[in-house]
């Protein structure tokens, strides 16, 4: 599902609500959730999962196409962990 089919989707439960009235509220979820994370905060939404900021440390990596060694640098990756609810449902 992509941003504009959730936005979409929202309206149509919420007859109400047009896909311009419902744009704002799922943008600004969204910003405030990758804000949070740039600040390295941990975001838990009860029943869905939990999205984190992992650091990967610096390592030696290997060019698959020459042999020869190549330093990576550290990094701060995205990380989400579903929640129990929402693994059952998958299943």
């Amino acid at each position: 599902m992509t941003k504009s089919e959730l936005i979409t989707n929202i309206a149509s439960h919420l007859s109400h609500l047009t896909n311009i009235d419902t744009t704002l509220p799922v943008q600004n979820i969204l910003d405030n959730m990758t804000i949070a994370m740039v600040n390295d905060d941990r975001i838990e939404i009860r029943g869905f999962g939990s999205f984190s900021v992992i650091v990967r440390p610096p390592r030696t990596a290997r060019n698959p196409k020459t042999g020869k060694k190549v330093d990576v640098a550290a990094k701060h990756v995205p990380h989400f962990k579903p929640g129990l609810e929402l693994k059952k449902r998958v299943l």
